[in-house]
């Protein structure tokens, strides 16, 4: 496939999404060379390393949140925003079905915004693995919802296990909390979770303080499996001292309302079934198509063998298309689906299209310096030198180089303020753990806020949870 088409495209270029790809993209994005259209459900962009502290009010929702419309006002270029959720792409007549996901419905709920370039970055959806009960019963940790979801049942829960007369056996499967998925987020859900009824519940509902348990899962041999071996051993001897207990090798096979039914690997080889009682269970573990994404995929014959997304080339254009782009979680491109990866995408397709749109504007120019010539020969020479020198940069834009993700490294937060980083420095790896890790921890990820407003209001929320506690409000 040729990355710089012939024709003029410089019309209509729609984005799906408002994750990390889709807004590294915007932001690097040259608005002003393109009629841009930004189409997603949710109208903010969302930090999502911080979602677990939402779920205990270490830190608000609305801190780690960002408006769509207060970074499109940011751009120089008119963009407009559709608040609707994509239902199908036709790549064919180069057009993307949109409906109204509101509650507030208009005379019109669903119609087709026209593209010539299309960038999907929906990300992806829950993997439930077909395991029975797991939508029905889970709860699911990816949006703001999810968290206002579990902090809602986590208070639920401790209320239920205080009413009067409430049985001890009721009592301890209400306060046993279950996580499924070892990886960052069920890790750092874990350990918040623990921070929050030792640092809060305790001294507010003493009562049942001894009867709180927080057990995690995972079907690999350990937790944190994209980190180092010492970090690893690191984070499971903190969870044992922080009495988290960590069930490796170990599958979820059946989810009821009230328990966990998971089958366990012994030392020896053999398998055990285990049931876990639980008050809530998270699923934090594994990522599924969307059904938009599903529905291309259908409709493009060399995507037929791809099965966790859209297969894209070095310069991340959907196999078998010509105008189409995947970036973040919906995309195949051998990379893990982290925010990490979506952002480097997006921000190399801003570079790509700004790039795309240079290059227009030097073939213009050359165009109608070379007609020129016959018309001014007492300034052929000198006319002839700019040709030579546009033509040079014209090749310096175009030699772009296929996308190379560039890892800078995996953080997570433990509990008991302690954390664990693999950082890439130079040409090789920093393992750290520990109190100043933790600092660490919380300065790279406000570093990384979206904005200043963002910035400030998660700080804010870290040093009124310290000094005043967390809400227990239920609502």
């Amino acid at each position: 496939m040729s990355l710089w088409p012939s024709r003029n495209i410089w019309l209509t270029r729609a984005s799906l999404g408002t994750g990390w790809g889709s807004i590294s993209l915007l932001k690097r994005l040259d608005t002003e060379n393109y009629n841009v259209v930004v189409i997603s459900p949710r109208n903010y962009f969302l930090f999502t390393p911080l979602l677990p502290s939402c779920t205990t009010g270490t830190v608000e929702h609305r801190s780690i949140m960002e408006p769509v419309r207060t970074i499109l006002r940011q751009k120089k270029g008119r963009v407009t925003f559709y608040e609707a959720e994509a239902s199908s792409i036709d790549p064919e007549r180069k057009v993307v079905r949109i409906f109204d996901t509101s509650e507030i419905k208009g005379s019109t709920t669903e119609t087709e915004v026209p593209y010539d370039m299309l960038v999907i970055g929906v990300g992806a959806e829950n993997a439930t693995f077909g395991i029975p009960g797991v939508r029905e019963h889970s709860c699911f940790l990816k949006e703001i919802g999810d968290a206002q979801k579990i902090r809602k049942r986590i208070m639920d829960c401790v209320e239920t296990a205080m009413f009067k007369d409430q049985s001890p056996e009721e009592i301890d499967r209400l306060l046993h909390m279950v996580v499924v998925g070892g990886g960052p987020t069920g890790v750092e859900f874990a350990g918040e979770l623990q921070d929050f009824f030792q640092e809060d519940i305790k001294k507010l509902v003493p009562e049942i303080a001894d009867r709180f348990r927080v057990t995690l899962i995972e079907a690999l041999p350990n937790v944190l499996p994209m980190f180092s071996r010492q970090l690893i051993e690191y984070t499971e001897r903190s969870f044992k001292e922080e009495k988290i207990n960590i069930h490796t090798k170990t599958v979820v096979k059946k989810v009821n309302e009230k328990s966990v039914e998971a089958e366990v690997t012994l030392p020896d080889g053999t398998k055990e079934t285990i049931v876990f009682p639980y008050g809530l269970l998270v699923w934090a573990t594994g990522n599924a198509v969307r059904p938009v994404v599903r529905d291309l995929m259908s409709k493009i014959p060399a995507q037929k063998n791809s099965r966790r997304g859209l297969a894209v080339n070095e310069y991340l254009v959907v196999q078998g298309t010509r105008d189409i782009w995947a970036i973040g979680d919906c995309a195949v491109a051998g990379y893990a689906p982290t925010a990490q990866v979506a952002a480097q995408e997006g921000t190399f397709l801003a570079r790509l299209f700004n790039n795309m749109a240079k290059t227009e504007a030097l073939e213009e120019k050359i165009r109608h310096l070379s007609s020129s010539l016959n018309l001014e020969p007492g300034n052929s020479a000198e006319i002839s030198q700019e040709i030579a020198e546009l033509e040079r940069k014209l090749r310096r834009i175009k030699d772009v180089k296929p996308f190379q993700y560039s890892h800078q490294g995996s953080l997570a937060y433990i509990g008991s303020e302690k954390a664990v980083a693999d950082i890439t420095w130079f040409n090789g790896n920093v393992a750290a753990a520990g109190s100043l890790t933790f600092l660490f921890w919380r300065s790279a990820y406000v570093s990384m806020c979206f904005s200043m407003r963002n910035k400030l209001l998660v700080i804010n929320d870290w040093l009124k949870s310290k000094v005043f506690g967390r809400d227990l409000s239920r609502e």
